[in-house]
């Protein structure tokens, strides 16, 4: 059920205090249980002591004690097991209020092994590794929920998928008890399961062609039971031979086929198992939007419950568990034990392996709706982003930078609309002009993924994000700051050849070049960019590139950032004014340090 509670520092608070008191409870249950096995184990040692000596009790009542030690033991491992839960619960709440109040970096998944080589903007936009917005963000449990969300982050989504994805946000925000369930699930998800040889197994073709063979085997083990039945009462033992030869034959044509099958049955339910808790969970749920809707139906398999389709195939692996018992061993080829086994895994697979794709793409898009969800509940003040249509546009009131705290976040009024499709930023060294490129960028990012803003009101067209301002030279590569710049310059004018829109984000542009080559190529650029539907953002502390703006293009409009110098230290507002900025700090700032300049 959801939450209520409109204060999400206080509701985090509240549960985690009240799972602090179960994980003390469970703690000290823990100890009188580990006493009282100890109690009856001394108790039980004492009376085989007089049993066997004195003859005082009958070795009958021993069992008693070792009942009681098999009662105490089951109820030891759940209370264990409700100790351990209560401690992810307690775990869950304590990083939830550590976002709430920036103290996240460094204590969640920051997805490092997410492929962002081919992305133009993953790196400048600080999307992965520690201090990321995956990491303020992902609260997955699976590979899938972590794909998922990357892939979100990565690539722009249609506004029709993004609406589908603001609603199923909207409604799973105040689903705590949700959140929590899944996030206290014991397996370890991200290792156990692997989605790809999953699907692989699930989707492979049969490998047990010849359906006549199951009746057939099926069959003779009948005829194996009544021809052995038929021996031992009337001595007569030709049928059951006749009925054993014929299934070794199947057995022996069989026998690389089922070995196959049976094993790679159970390794597939080694993962199928440890999703089942996490289906079961989801299915319980009952949704309102439609995109959540559909997720729900996708657990479904042949008005089957995922989890319930899993549990059948949690049978057929115990059958097959069964062979290595020795007196199923024995009995295998009589009754074509392991041929009808692997019939019945094939027939499993047949019925409900084209759903297990469905079961874990909804899986993902799931936990990252959650993990949308989860921020959208943990910063109530951050909207969705209202879409428009028309010339690509975006407008921003009080744009901040998710991932910089909030009593240190300086907002700003952004507007790239109408006549204007670039802005030219000037400004000083350390005056703030990347990170306002780059909180125009990750709100871009959040909104085209289907999550929340920080703003007061974002509005924009669809768009796509191609950036500059994270670019180094490579030893590797033998390439120099300049040439990587020039190289990501050419990749983003490819991109605003499609659509939609590009947004490009151009910090201190070509600045590994002389000012006249800078000049002359920022103009091509630009002009190549606007020619091509474009809008963005450019910085530069060189004031000679603002002319660009001032004289040459009305297109382009400059705004500034600016510092003061007080006491003999620079002080900075970050606050974004219009014209170009009036003077520069880099020879103070030589001076401030030290240098004889």
């Amino acid at each position: 059920m959801p939450s209520l509670n409109p204060s999400p520092s206080g509701e985090y608070k509240q549960r985690q205090q009240a799972h602090e008191m179960q994980v003390a409870h469970f703690e000290r249950l823990h100890l009188r249980f580990g006493n009282l096995r100890l109690l009856v184990v001394v108790a039980t040692l004492i009376a085989a002591w007089f049993t066997l000596h004195d003859e005082a009790f009958s070795v009958w009542w021993l069992l008693i004690g070792v009942a009681a030690f098999l009662v105490i033991a089951i109820l030891h491992a759940k209370v264990l097991r409700n100790r351990s839960c209560a401690e992810r619960a307690v775990g869950f709440y304590r990083s939830g209020l550590a976002r709430i109040e920036d103290r996240w970096v460094g204590t969640g998944q920051t997805g490092d092994r997410i492929d962002t080589h081919s992305s133009l903007y993953a790196t400048d936009l600080d999307l992965f590794g520690t201090a990321s917005l995956f990491e303020l963000l992902s609260l997955s449990r699976t590979r899938m929920g972590e794909d998922t969300l990357a892939a979100w982050l990565l690539s722009p989504s249609p506004v029709a998928e993004i609406k589908l994805r603001q609603t199923a946000v909207a409604e799973l925000r105040p689903y705590l008890d949700l959140r929590e369930d899944i996030a206290i699930l014991g397996e370890d998800l991200k290792v156990g399961v692997h989605p790809e040889a999953l699907t692989q197994w699930a989707e492979a073709p049969n490998q047990l062609k010849q359906r006549s063979l199951r009746w057939i085997s099926l069959l003779l083990s009948f005829a194996s039971i009544a021809s052995a039945v038929y021996w031992a009462e009337l001595g007569e033992k030709t049928p059951f031979f006749i009925a054993l030869i014929l299934a070794s034959i199947i057995t022996a044509s069989l026998r690389k086929q089922t070995a196959e099958i049976l094993h790679s049955t159970e390794h597939a339910l080694k993962d199928l198992q440890l999703l089942s808790s996490l289906l079961a969970r989801l299915e319980r749920e009952q949704f309102q939007s439609p995109r959540l809707q559909t997720l729900r139906a996708d657990l479904f398999s042949h008005h089957l419950a995922g989890s319930q389709a899993i549990a059948r195939l949690r049978t057929i692996v115990e059958y097959i568990n069964a062979l290595e018992n020795p007196i199923m061993r024995a009995l295998n080829v009589p009754l074509l034990y392991g041929v009808q086994v692997a019939y019945a895994a094939e027939a499993w697979r047949s019925a409900h392996g084209a759903a297990v794709r469905s079961w874990l793409r909804a899986i993902g898009e799931a936990e990252a709706l959650l993990s949308l969800s989860a921020y959208s509940y943990e910063h109530p003040a951050d909207p969705f982003p209202e879409f428009v249509e028309g010339s690509p546009c975006i407008t921003a009131t009080e744009l901040g930078h998710p991932l910089i705290p909030a009593a240190k976040c300086v907002r700003n009024n952004i507007s790239v609309c109408g006549e204007t499709k670039v802005l030219l930023i000037s400004g000083s060294n350390m005056s703030g002009k990347s990170t306002l490129m780059r909180s125009v960028g990750i709100n871009t990012v959040l909104a085209m993924a289907g999550g929340p803003v920080r703003a007061r009101h974002l509005q924009l067209t669809p768009l796509q994000i191609g950036a500059s301002i994270l670019i180094n030279d490579s030893l590797q590569e033998g390439s120099s700051r300049f040439y990587a710049e020039i190289t990501r310059l050419r990749h983003i004018r490819d991109l605003a050849e499609q659509r939609p829109p590009v947004l490009f984000l151009l910090d201190e542009l070509l600045q590994g070049t002389n000012s006249k080559d800078r000049l002359i190529g920022a103009e091509g650029v630009v002009r190549a960019l606007l020619n091509s539907g474009a809008i963005g953002l450019i910085s530069t502390h060189d004031l000679a590139l603002t002319n660009i703006g001032e004289q040459r293009d009305n297109r382009l409009h400059n705004v500034h950032l600016q510092d003061e110098i007080e006491d003999g230290k620079m002080k900075f507002d970050f606050k974004l004014q219009d014209g170009v900025v009036t003077k520069s700090n880099g020879i103070e700032l030589m001076r401030l340090i030290g240098l004889k300049v």
